[in-house]
């Protein structure tokens, strides 16, 4: 439970239809294995106490005695556990005969929830046997007063964020789920019992629909469906199990089996999602309906998390995934680009071209932009400005790349630029101090503005979200352009970027840009070494990028602590970078992006691409004069 999350399950057990004693053993069986493995919530499909096809059976006092026993025993079976559980059952109440969802705990049954939508069209007959649900009341089980209805929220009392509410099955596929008002007065699990037989196309469709309603919801959304013990008489059920975090399909069953699916899900992500979202609110006072607070303790401990944690979360895990992403970022950032150049009635386009990663990437998204306005590749003019750390590989790839993009290549050596520069401000050129660097970032960032004034054109900006972050720039240097392509791609999305681009060509177009990733991310700024390699290495200085791109990912996006982003960056980076390693750069990461704001808030104009941004415009405003003492004081008292 700390760092918000919650191991959560949806069990699938053996079933014979209509024998509740040996359905109930199964189900006892599965909230044993669950508890074993730390799970806090774990569902069982609709009706499962008794089976879903159990038909005119229901009708029998036989049966649904038989089921309230059952319960009993599995609630008393299972009394030593404080794991929330529920199950399903037909349970007859003033005369008529409702679809229950049971809630228990530590021995207790915490309340029934009724069936709000009952299906009675094609294969389903629901309306013969069940009536629909019942709002809030209270019901008598074995002589104790239990509250029965569908309006109730379960919140524990020992983690705040913890709040789940309970829909079963039909009331999922309806236009007005329940699951809406649940979600919006405070529930962000939604537990679904389900018996969704299966049919030609019917298996994507409910998952379509689960991560829709969790995305929509901004919720976790829990489905669990009933097995291939329901009677086959007229349909056939596959035990398809879904579980959704935020629109994601987080875990599934195999389809045709039966067992437990699990997930360790981040309810403070949750949270993070909602606090964002200033359209999702809280809706009481907009309908008539109250919802009541069923509370319940739950003992705090440490979850084990077995999900599989990105160590790169701005890139997709598949390969089709990152061909397909990498296609529509690029199209993103060409067409934000071509705007820029049309409205500007520029038809030029000024790119200082090093060689490296950033600004081929700019390159390539300057090509595309001129090819969507059918422009000449002339137009756009690369300029490769060697200086004092120039090496003889980056120059050749930068001259070679112009060429082959068919644009037009302009070399200036700016060398004799700086010294004088160095002479007009008595700077001693052995002095290899931040001076001695920005000078040549500025030299030519003043080189590339006069050249697109001469030319009517817009200079377009190299630099990355990453290098923002750690302000790896040198200000009105690098850190200044017209528009500024790469602004919301991270160094480790440049990278996939380029080798999508490297993949799609040909030739020497090809080797060129696989020996451009091959290369060492670095400035160049200082002297290579004496064999003439590059001797400036930015990662060995600021650190890892996958890192810090890392650190920024949950710092931004969900705004988790320092603290937890280290506990998940040790699951992510377990076995590339040890503990230590790992709490270094995190430390470097929080000092230099709060000290660095202030590059950041005068950035020029790009295109958003993802769920990240820093641009003070759009999705991140902060103060430059921020202090960074809460952050490091947290990573300060790791152990």
């Amino acid at each position: 439970m700390k760092h918000g999350f919650v191991k959560i399950a949806c069990a699938t057990p053996d079933l014979k239809v209509a024998d509740c004693e040996y359905n109930a053993n199964c189900i006892i069986n599965m909230i044993n294995e669950a508890y074993q493995s730390g799970v806090m919530l774990c569902s069982f499909p609709e009706l499962s106490i008794t089976g879903y096809t159990c038909g005119d059976l229901f009708f029998q006092k036989a049966l649904l005695d038989s089921a309230l026993d059952s319960l009993n025993k599995i609630i008393n079976e299972t009394a030593e556990y404080d794991m929330i559980n529920i199950v399903g059952l037909p349970y007859a109440f003033e005369g008529k005969i409702y679809n229950c969802a049971a809630v228990f705990q530590k021995g207790k049954l915490l309340a029934l929830i009724t069936k709000k939508n009952i299906p009675n069209y094609s294969e389903f007959y629901e309306a013969r046997h069940f009536t629909p649900g019942i709002k809030c009341t209270q019901t008598f089980f074995l002589g104790k007063s239990i509250p029965i209805g569908t309006n109730f929220i379960f919140c524990c009392k020992d983690m705040p964020e913890f709040i789940f509410g309970i829909e079963i099955c039909e009331d999922l596929w309806v236009t007005d789920s329940p699951s809406i008002m649940l979600a919006k007065e405070g529930a962000n699990i939604i537990v679904n019992l389900s018996a969704s037989n299966d049919i030609i196309g019917k298996s994507d469709y409910r998952r379509t629909i689960v991560k829709a309603q969790s995305g929509s919801l901004l919720c976790t959304y829990m489905y669990a469906n009933a097995g291939i013990g329901e009677s086959t008489t007229d349909m056939v059920y596959s035990g398809h199990s879904i579980i959704s975090e935020n629109g994601a399909l987080s875990n599934e069953s195999e389809r045709f089996s039966n067992g437990i699916i699990m997930f360790d899900t981040d309810l403070q992500k949750i949270e993070s999602e909602r606090k964002r979202s200033n359209t999702f609110q809280k809706s009481s006072l907009m309908h008539n309906e109250k919802y009541t607070k069923i509370e319940f303790n739950i003992k705090k401990h440490q979850v084990q998390i077995k999900n599989t944690i990105s160590p790169t979360p701005f890139v997709p895990s598949s390969v089709k995934d990152i061909h397909s992403r990498c296609k529509e970022i690029s199209d993103m950032q060409s067409f934000g680009l071509a705007k820029r150049l049309k409205h500007t009635n520029c038809k030029k386009a000024v790119i200082g071209l090093s060689g490296g990663l950033d600004s081929t990437l700019a390159l390539i998204v300057t090509v595309n932009a001129f090819k969507y306005l059918n422009l000449d590749p002339k137009g756009i003019i690369a300029v490769t400005m060697p200086c004092f750390g120039t090496t003889d590989r980056t120059y050749r790839n930068a001259c070679r790349l112009a060429e082959q993009y068919c644009t037009t290549l302009k070399e200036i050596n700016i060398k004799n630029s700086v010294i004088q520069h160095f002479s007009d401000i008595n700077h001693d050129i052995n002095d290899l101090d931040i001076t001695y660097e920005n000078s040549q970032a500025r030299e030519r960032t003043q080189i590339l503005m006069d050249i697109a004034n001469q030319n009517n054109g817009l200079v377009i900006g190299t630099g990355d979200l990453s290098e923002l972050a750690l302000g790896w720039a040198t200000y009105n240097g690098d850190h200044m352009s017209m528009y500024a392509v790469n602004s919301s791609i991270p160094k480790t999305l440049v990278r996939y970027l380029v080798k999508y681009e490297a993949d799609c060509s040909e030739n020497n177009l090809k080797n060129i840009l696989y020996d451009i990733l091959e290369t060492p991310v670095s400035p160049e700024l200082l002297p290579p070494d004496d064999n003439g390699t590059i001797s400036q290495k930015t990662e060995d200085l600021v650190g890892p990028y996958e890192l810090h791109d890392f650190f920024l990912y949950y710092m931004v996006r969900f705004g988790f602590s320092p603290e937890k982003i280290f506990r998940i960056a040790l699951l992510a980076f377990n076995g590339k970078y040890d503990r230590n390693i790992i709490l270094k750069w995190e430390k470097i990461f929080y000092k230099r992006f709060f000290s660095q704001q202030f590059k950041r808030s005068c950035l020029p104009d790009g295109p958003k691409v993802g769920s990240v941004t820093l641009s003070p415009r759009s999705d991140f405003r902060m103060p430059s004069d921020a202090s960074a003492n809460i952050w490091l004081k947290e990573l300060e008292n790791i152990n």
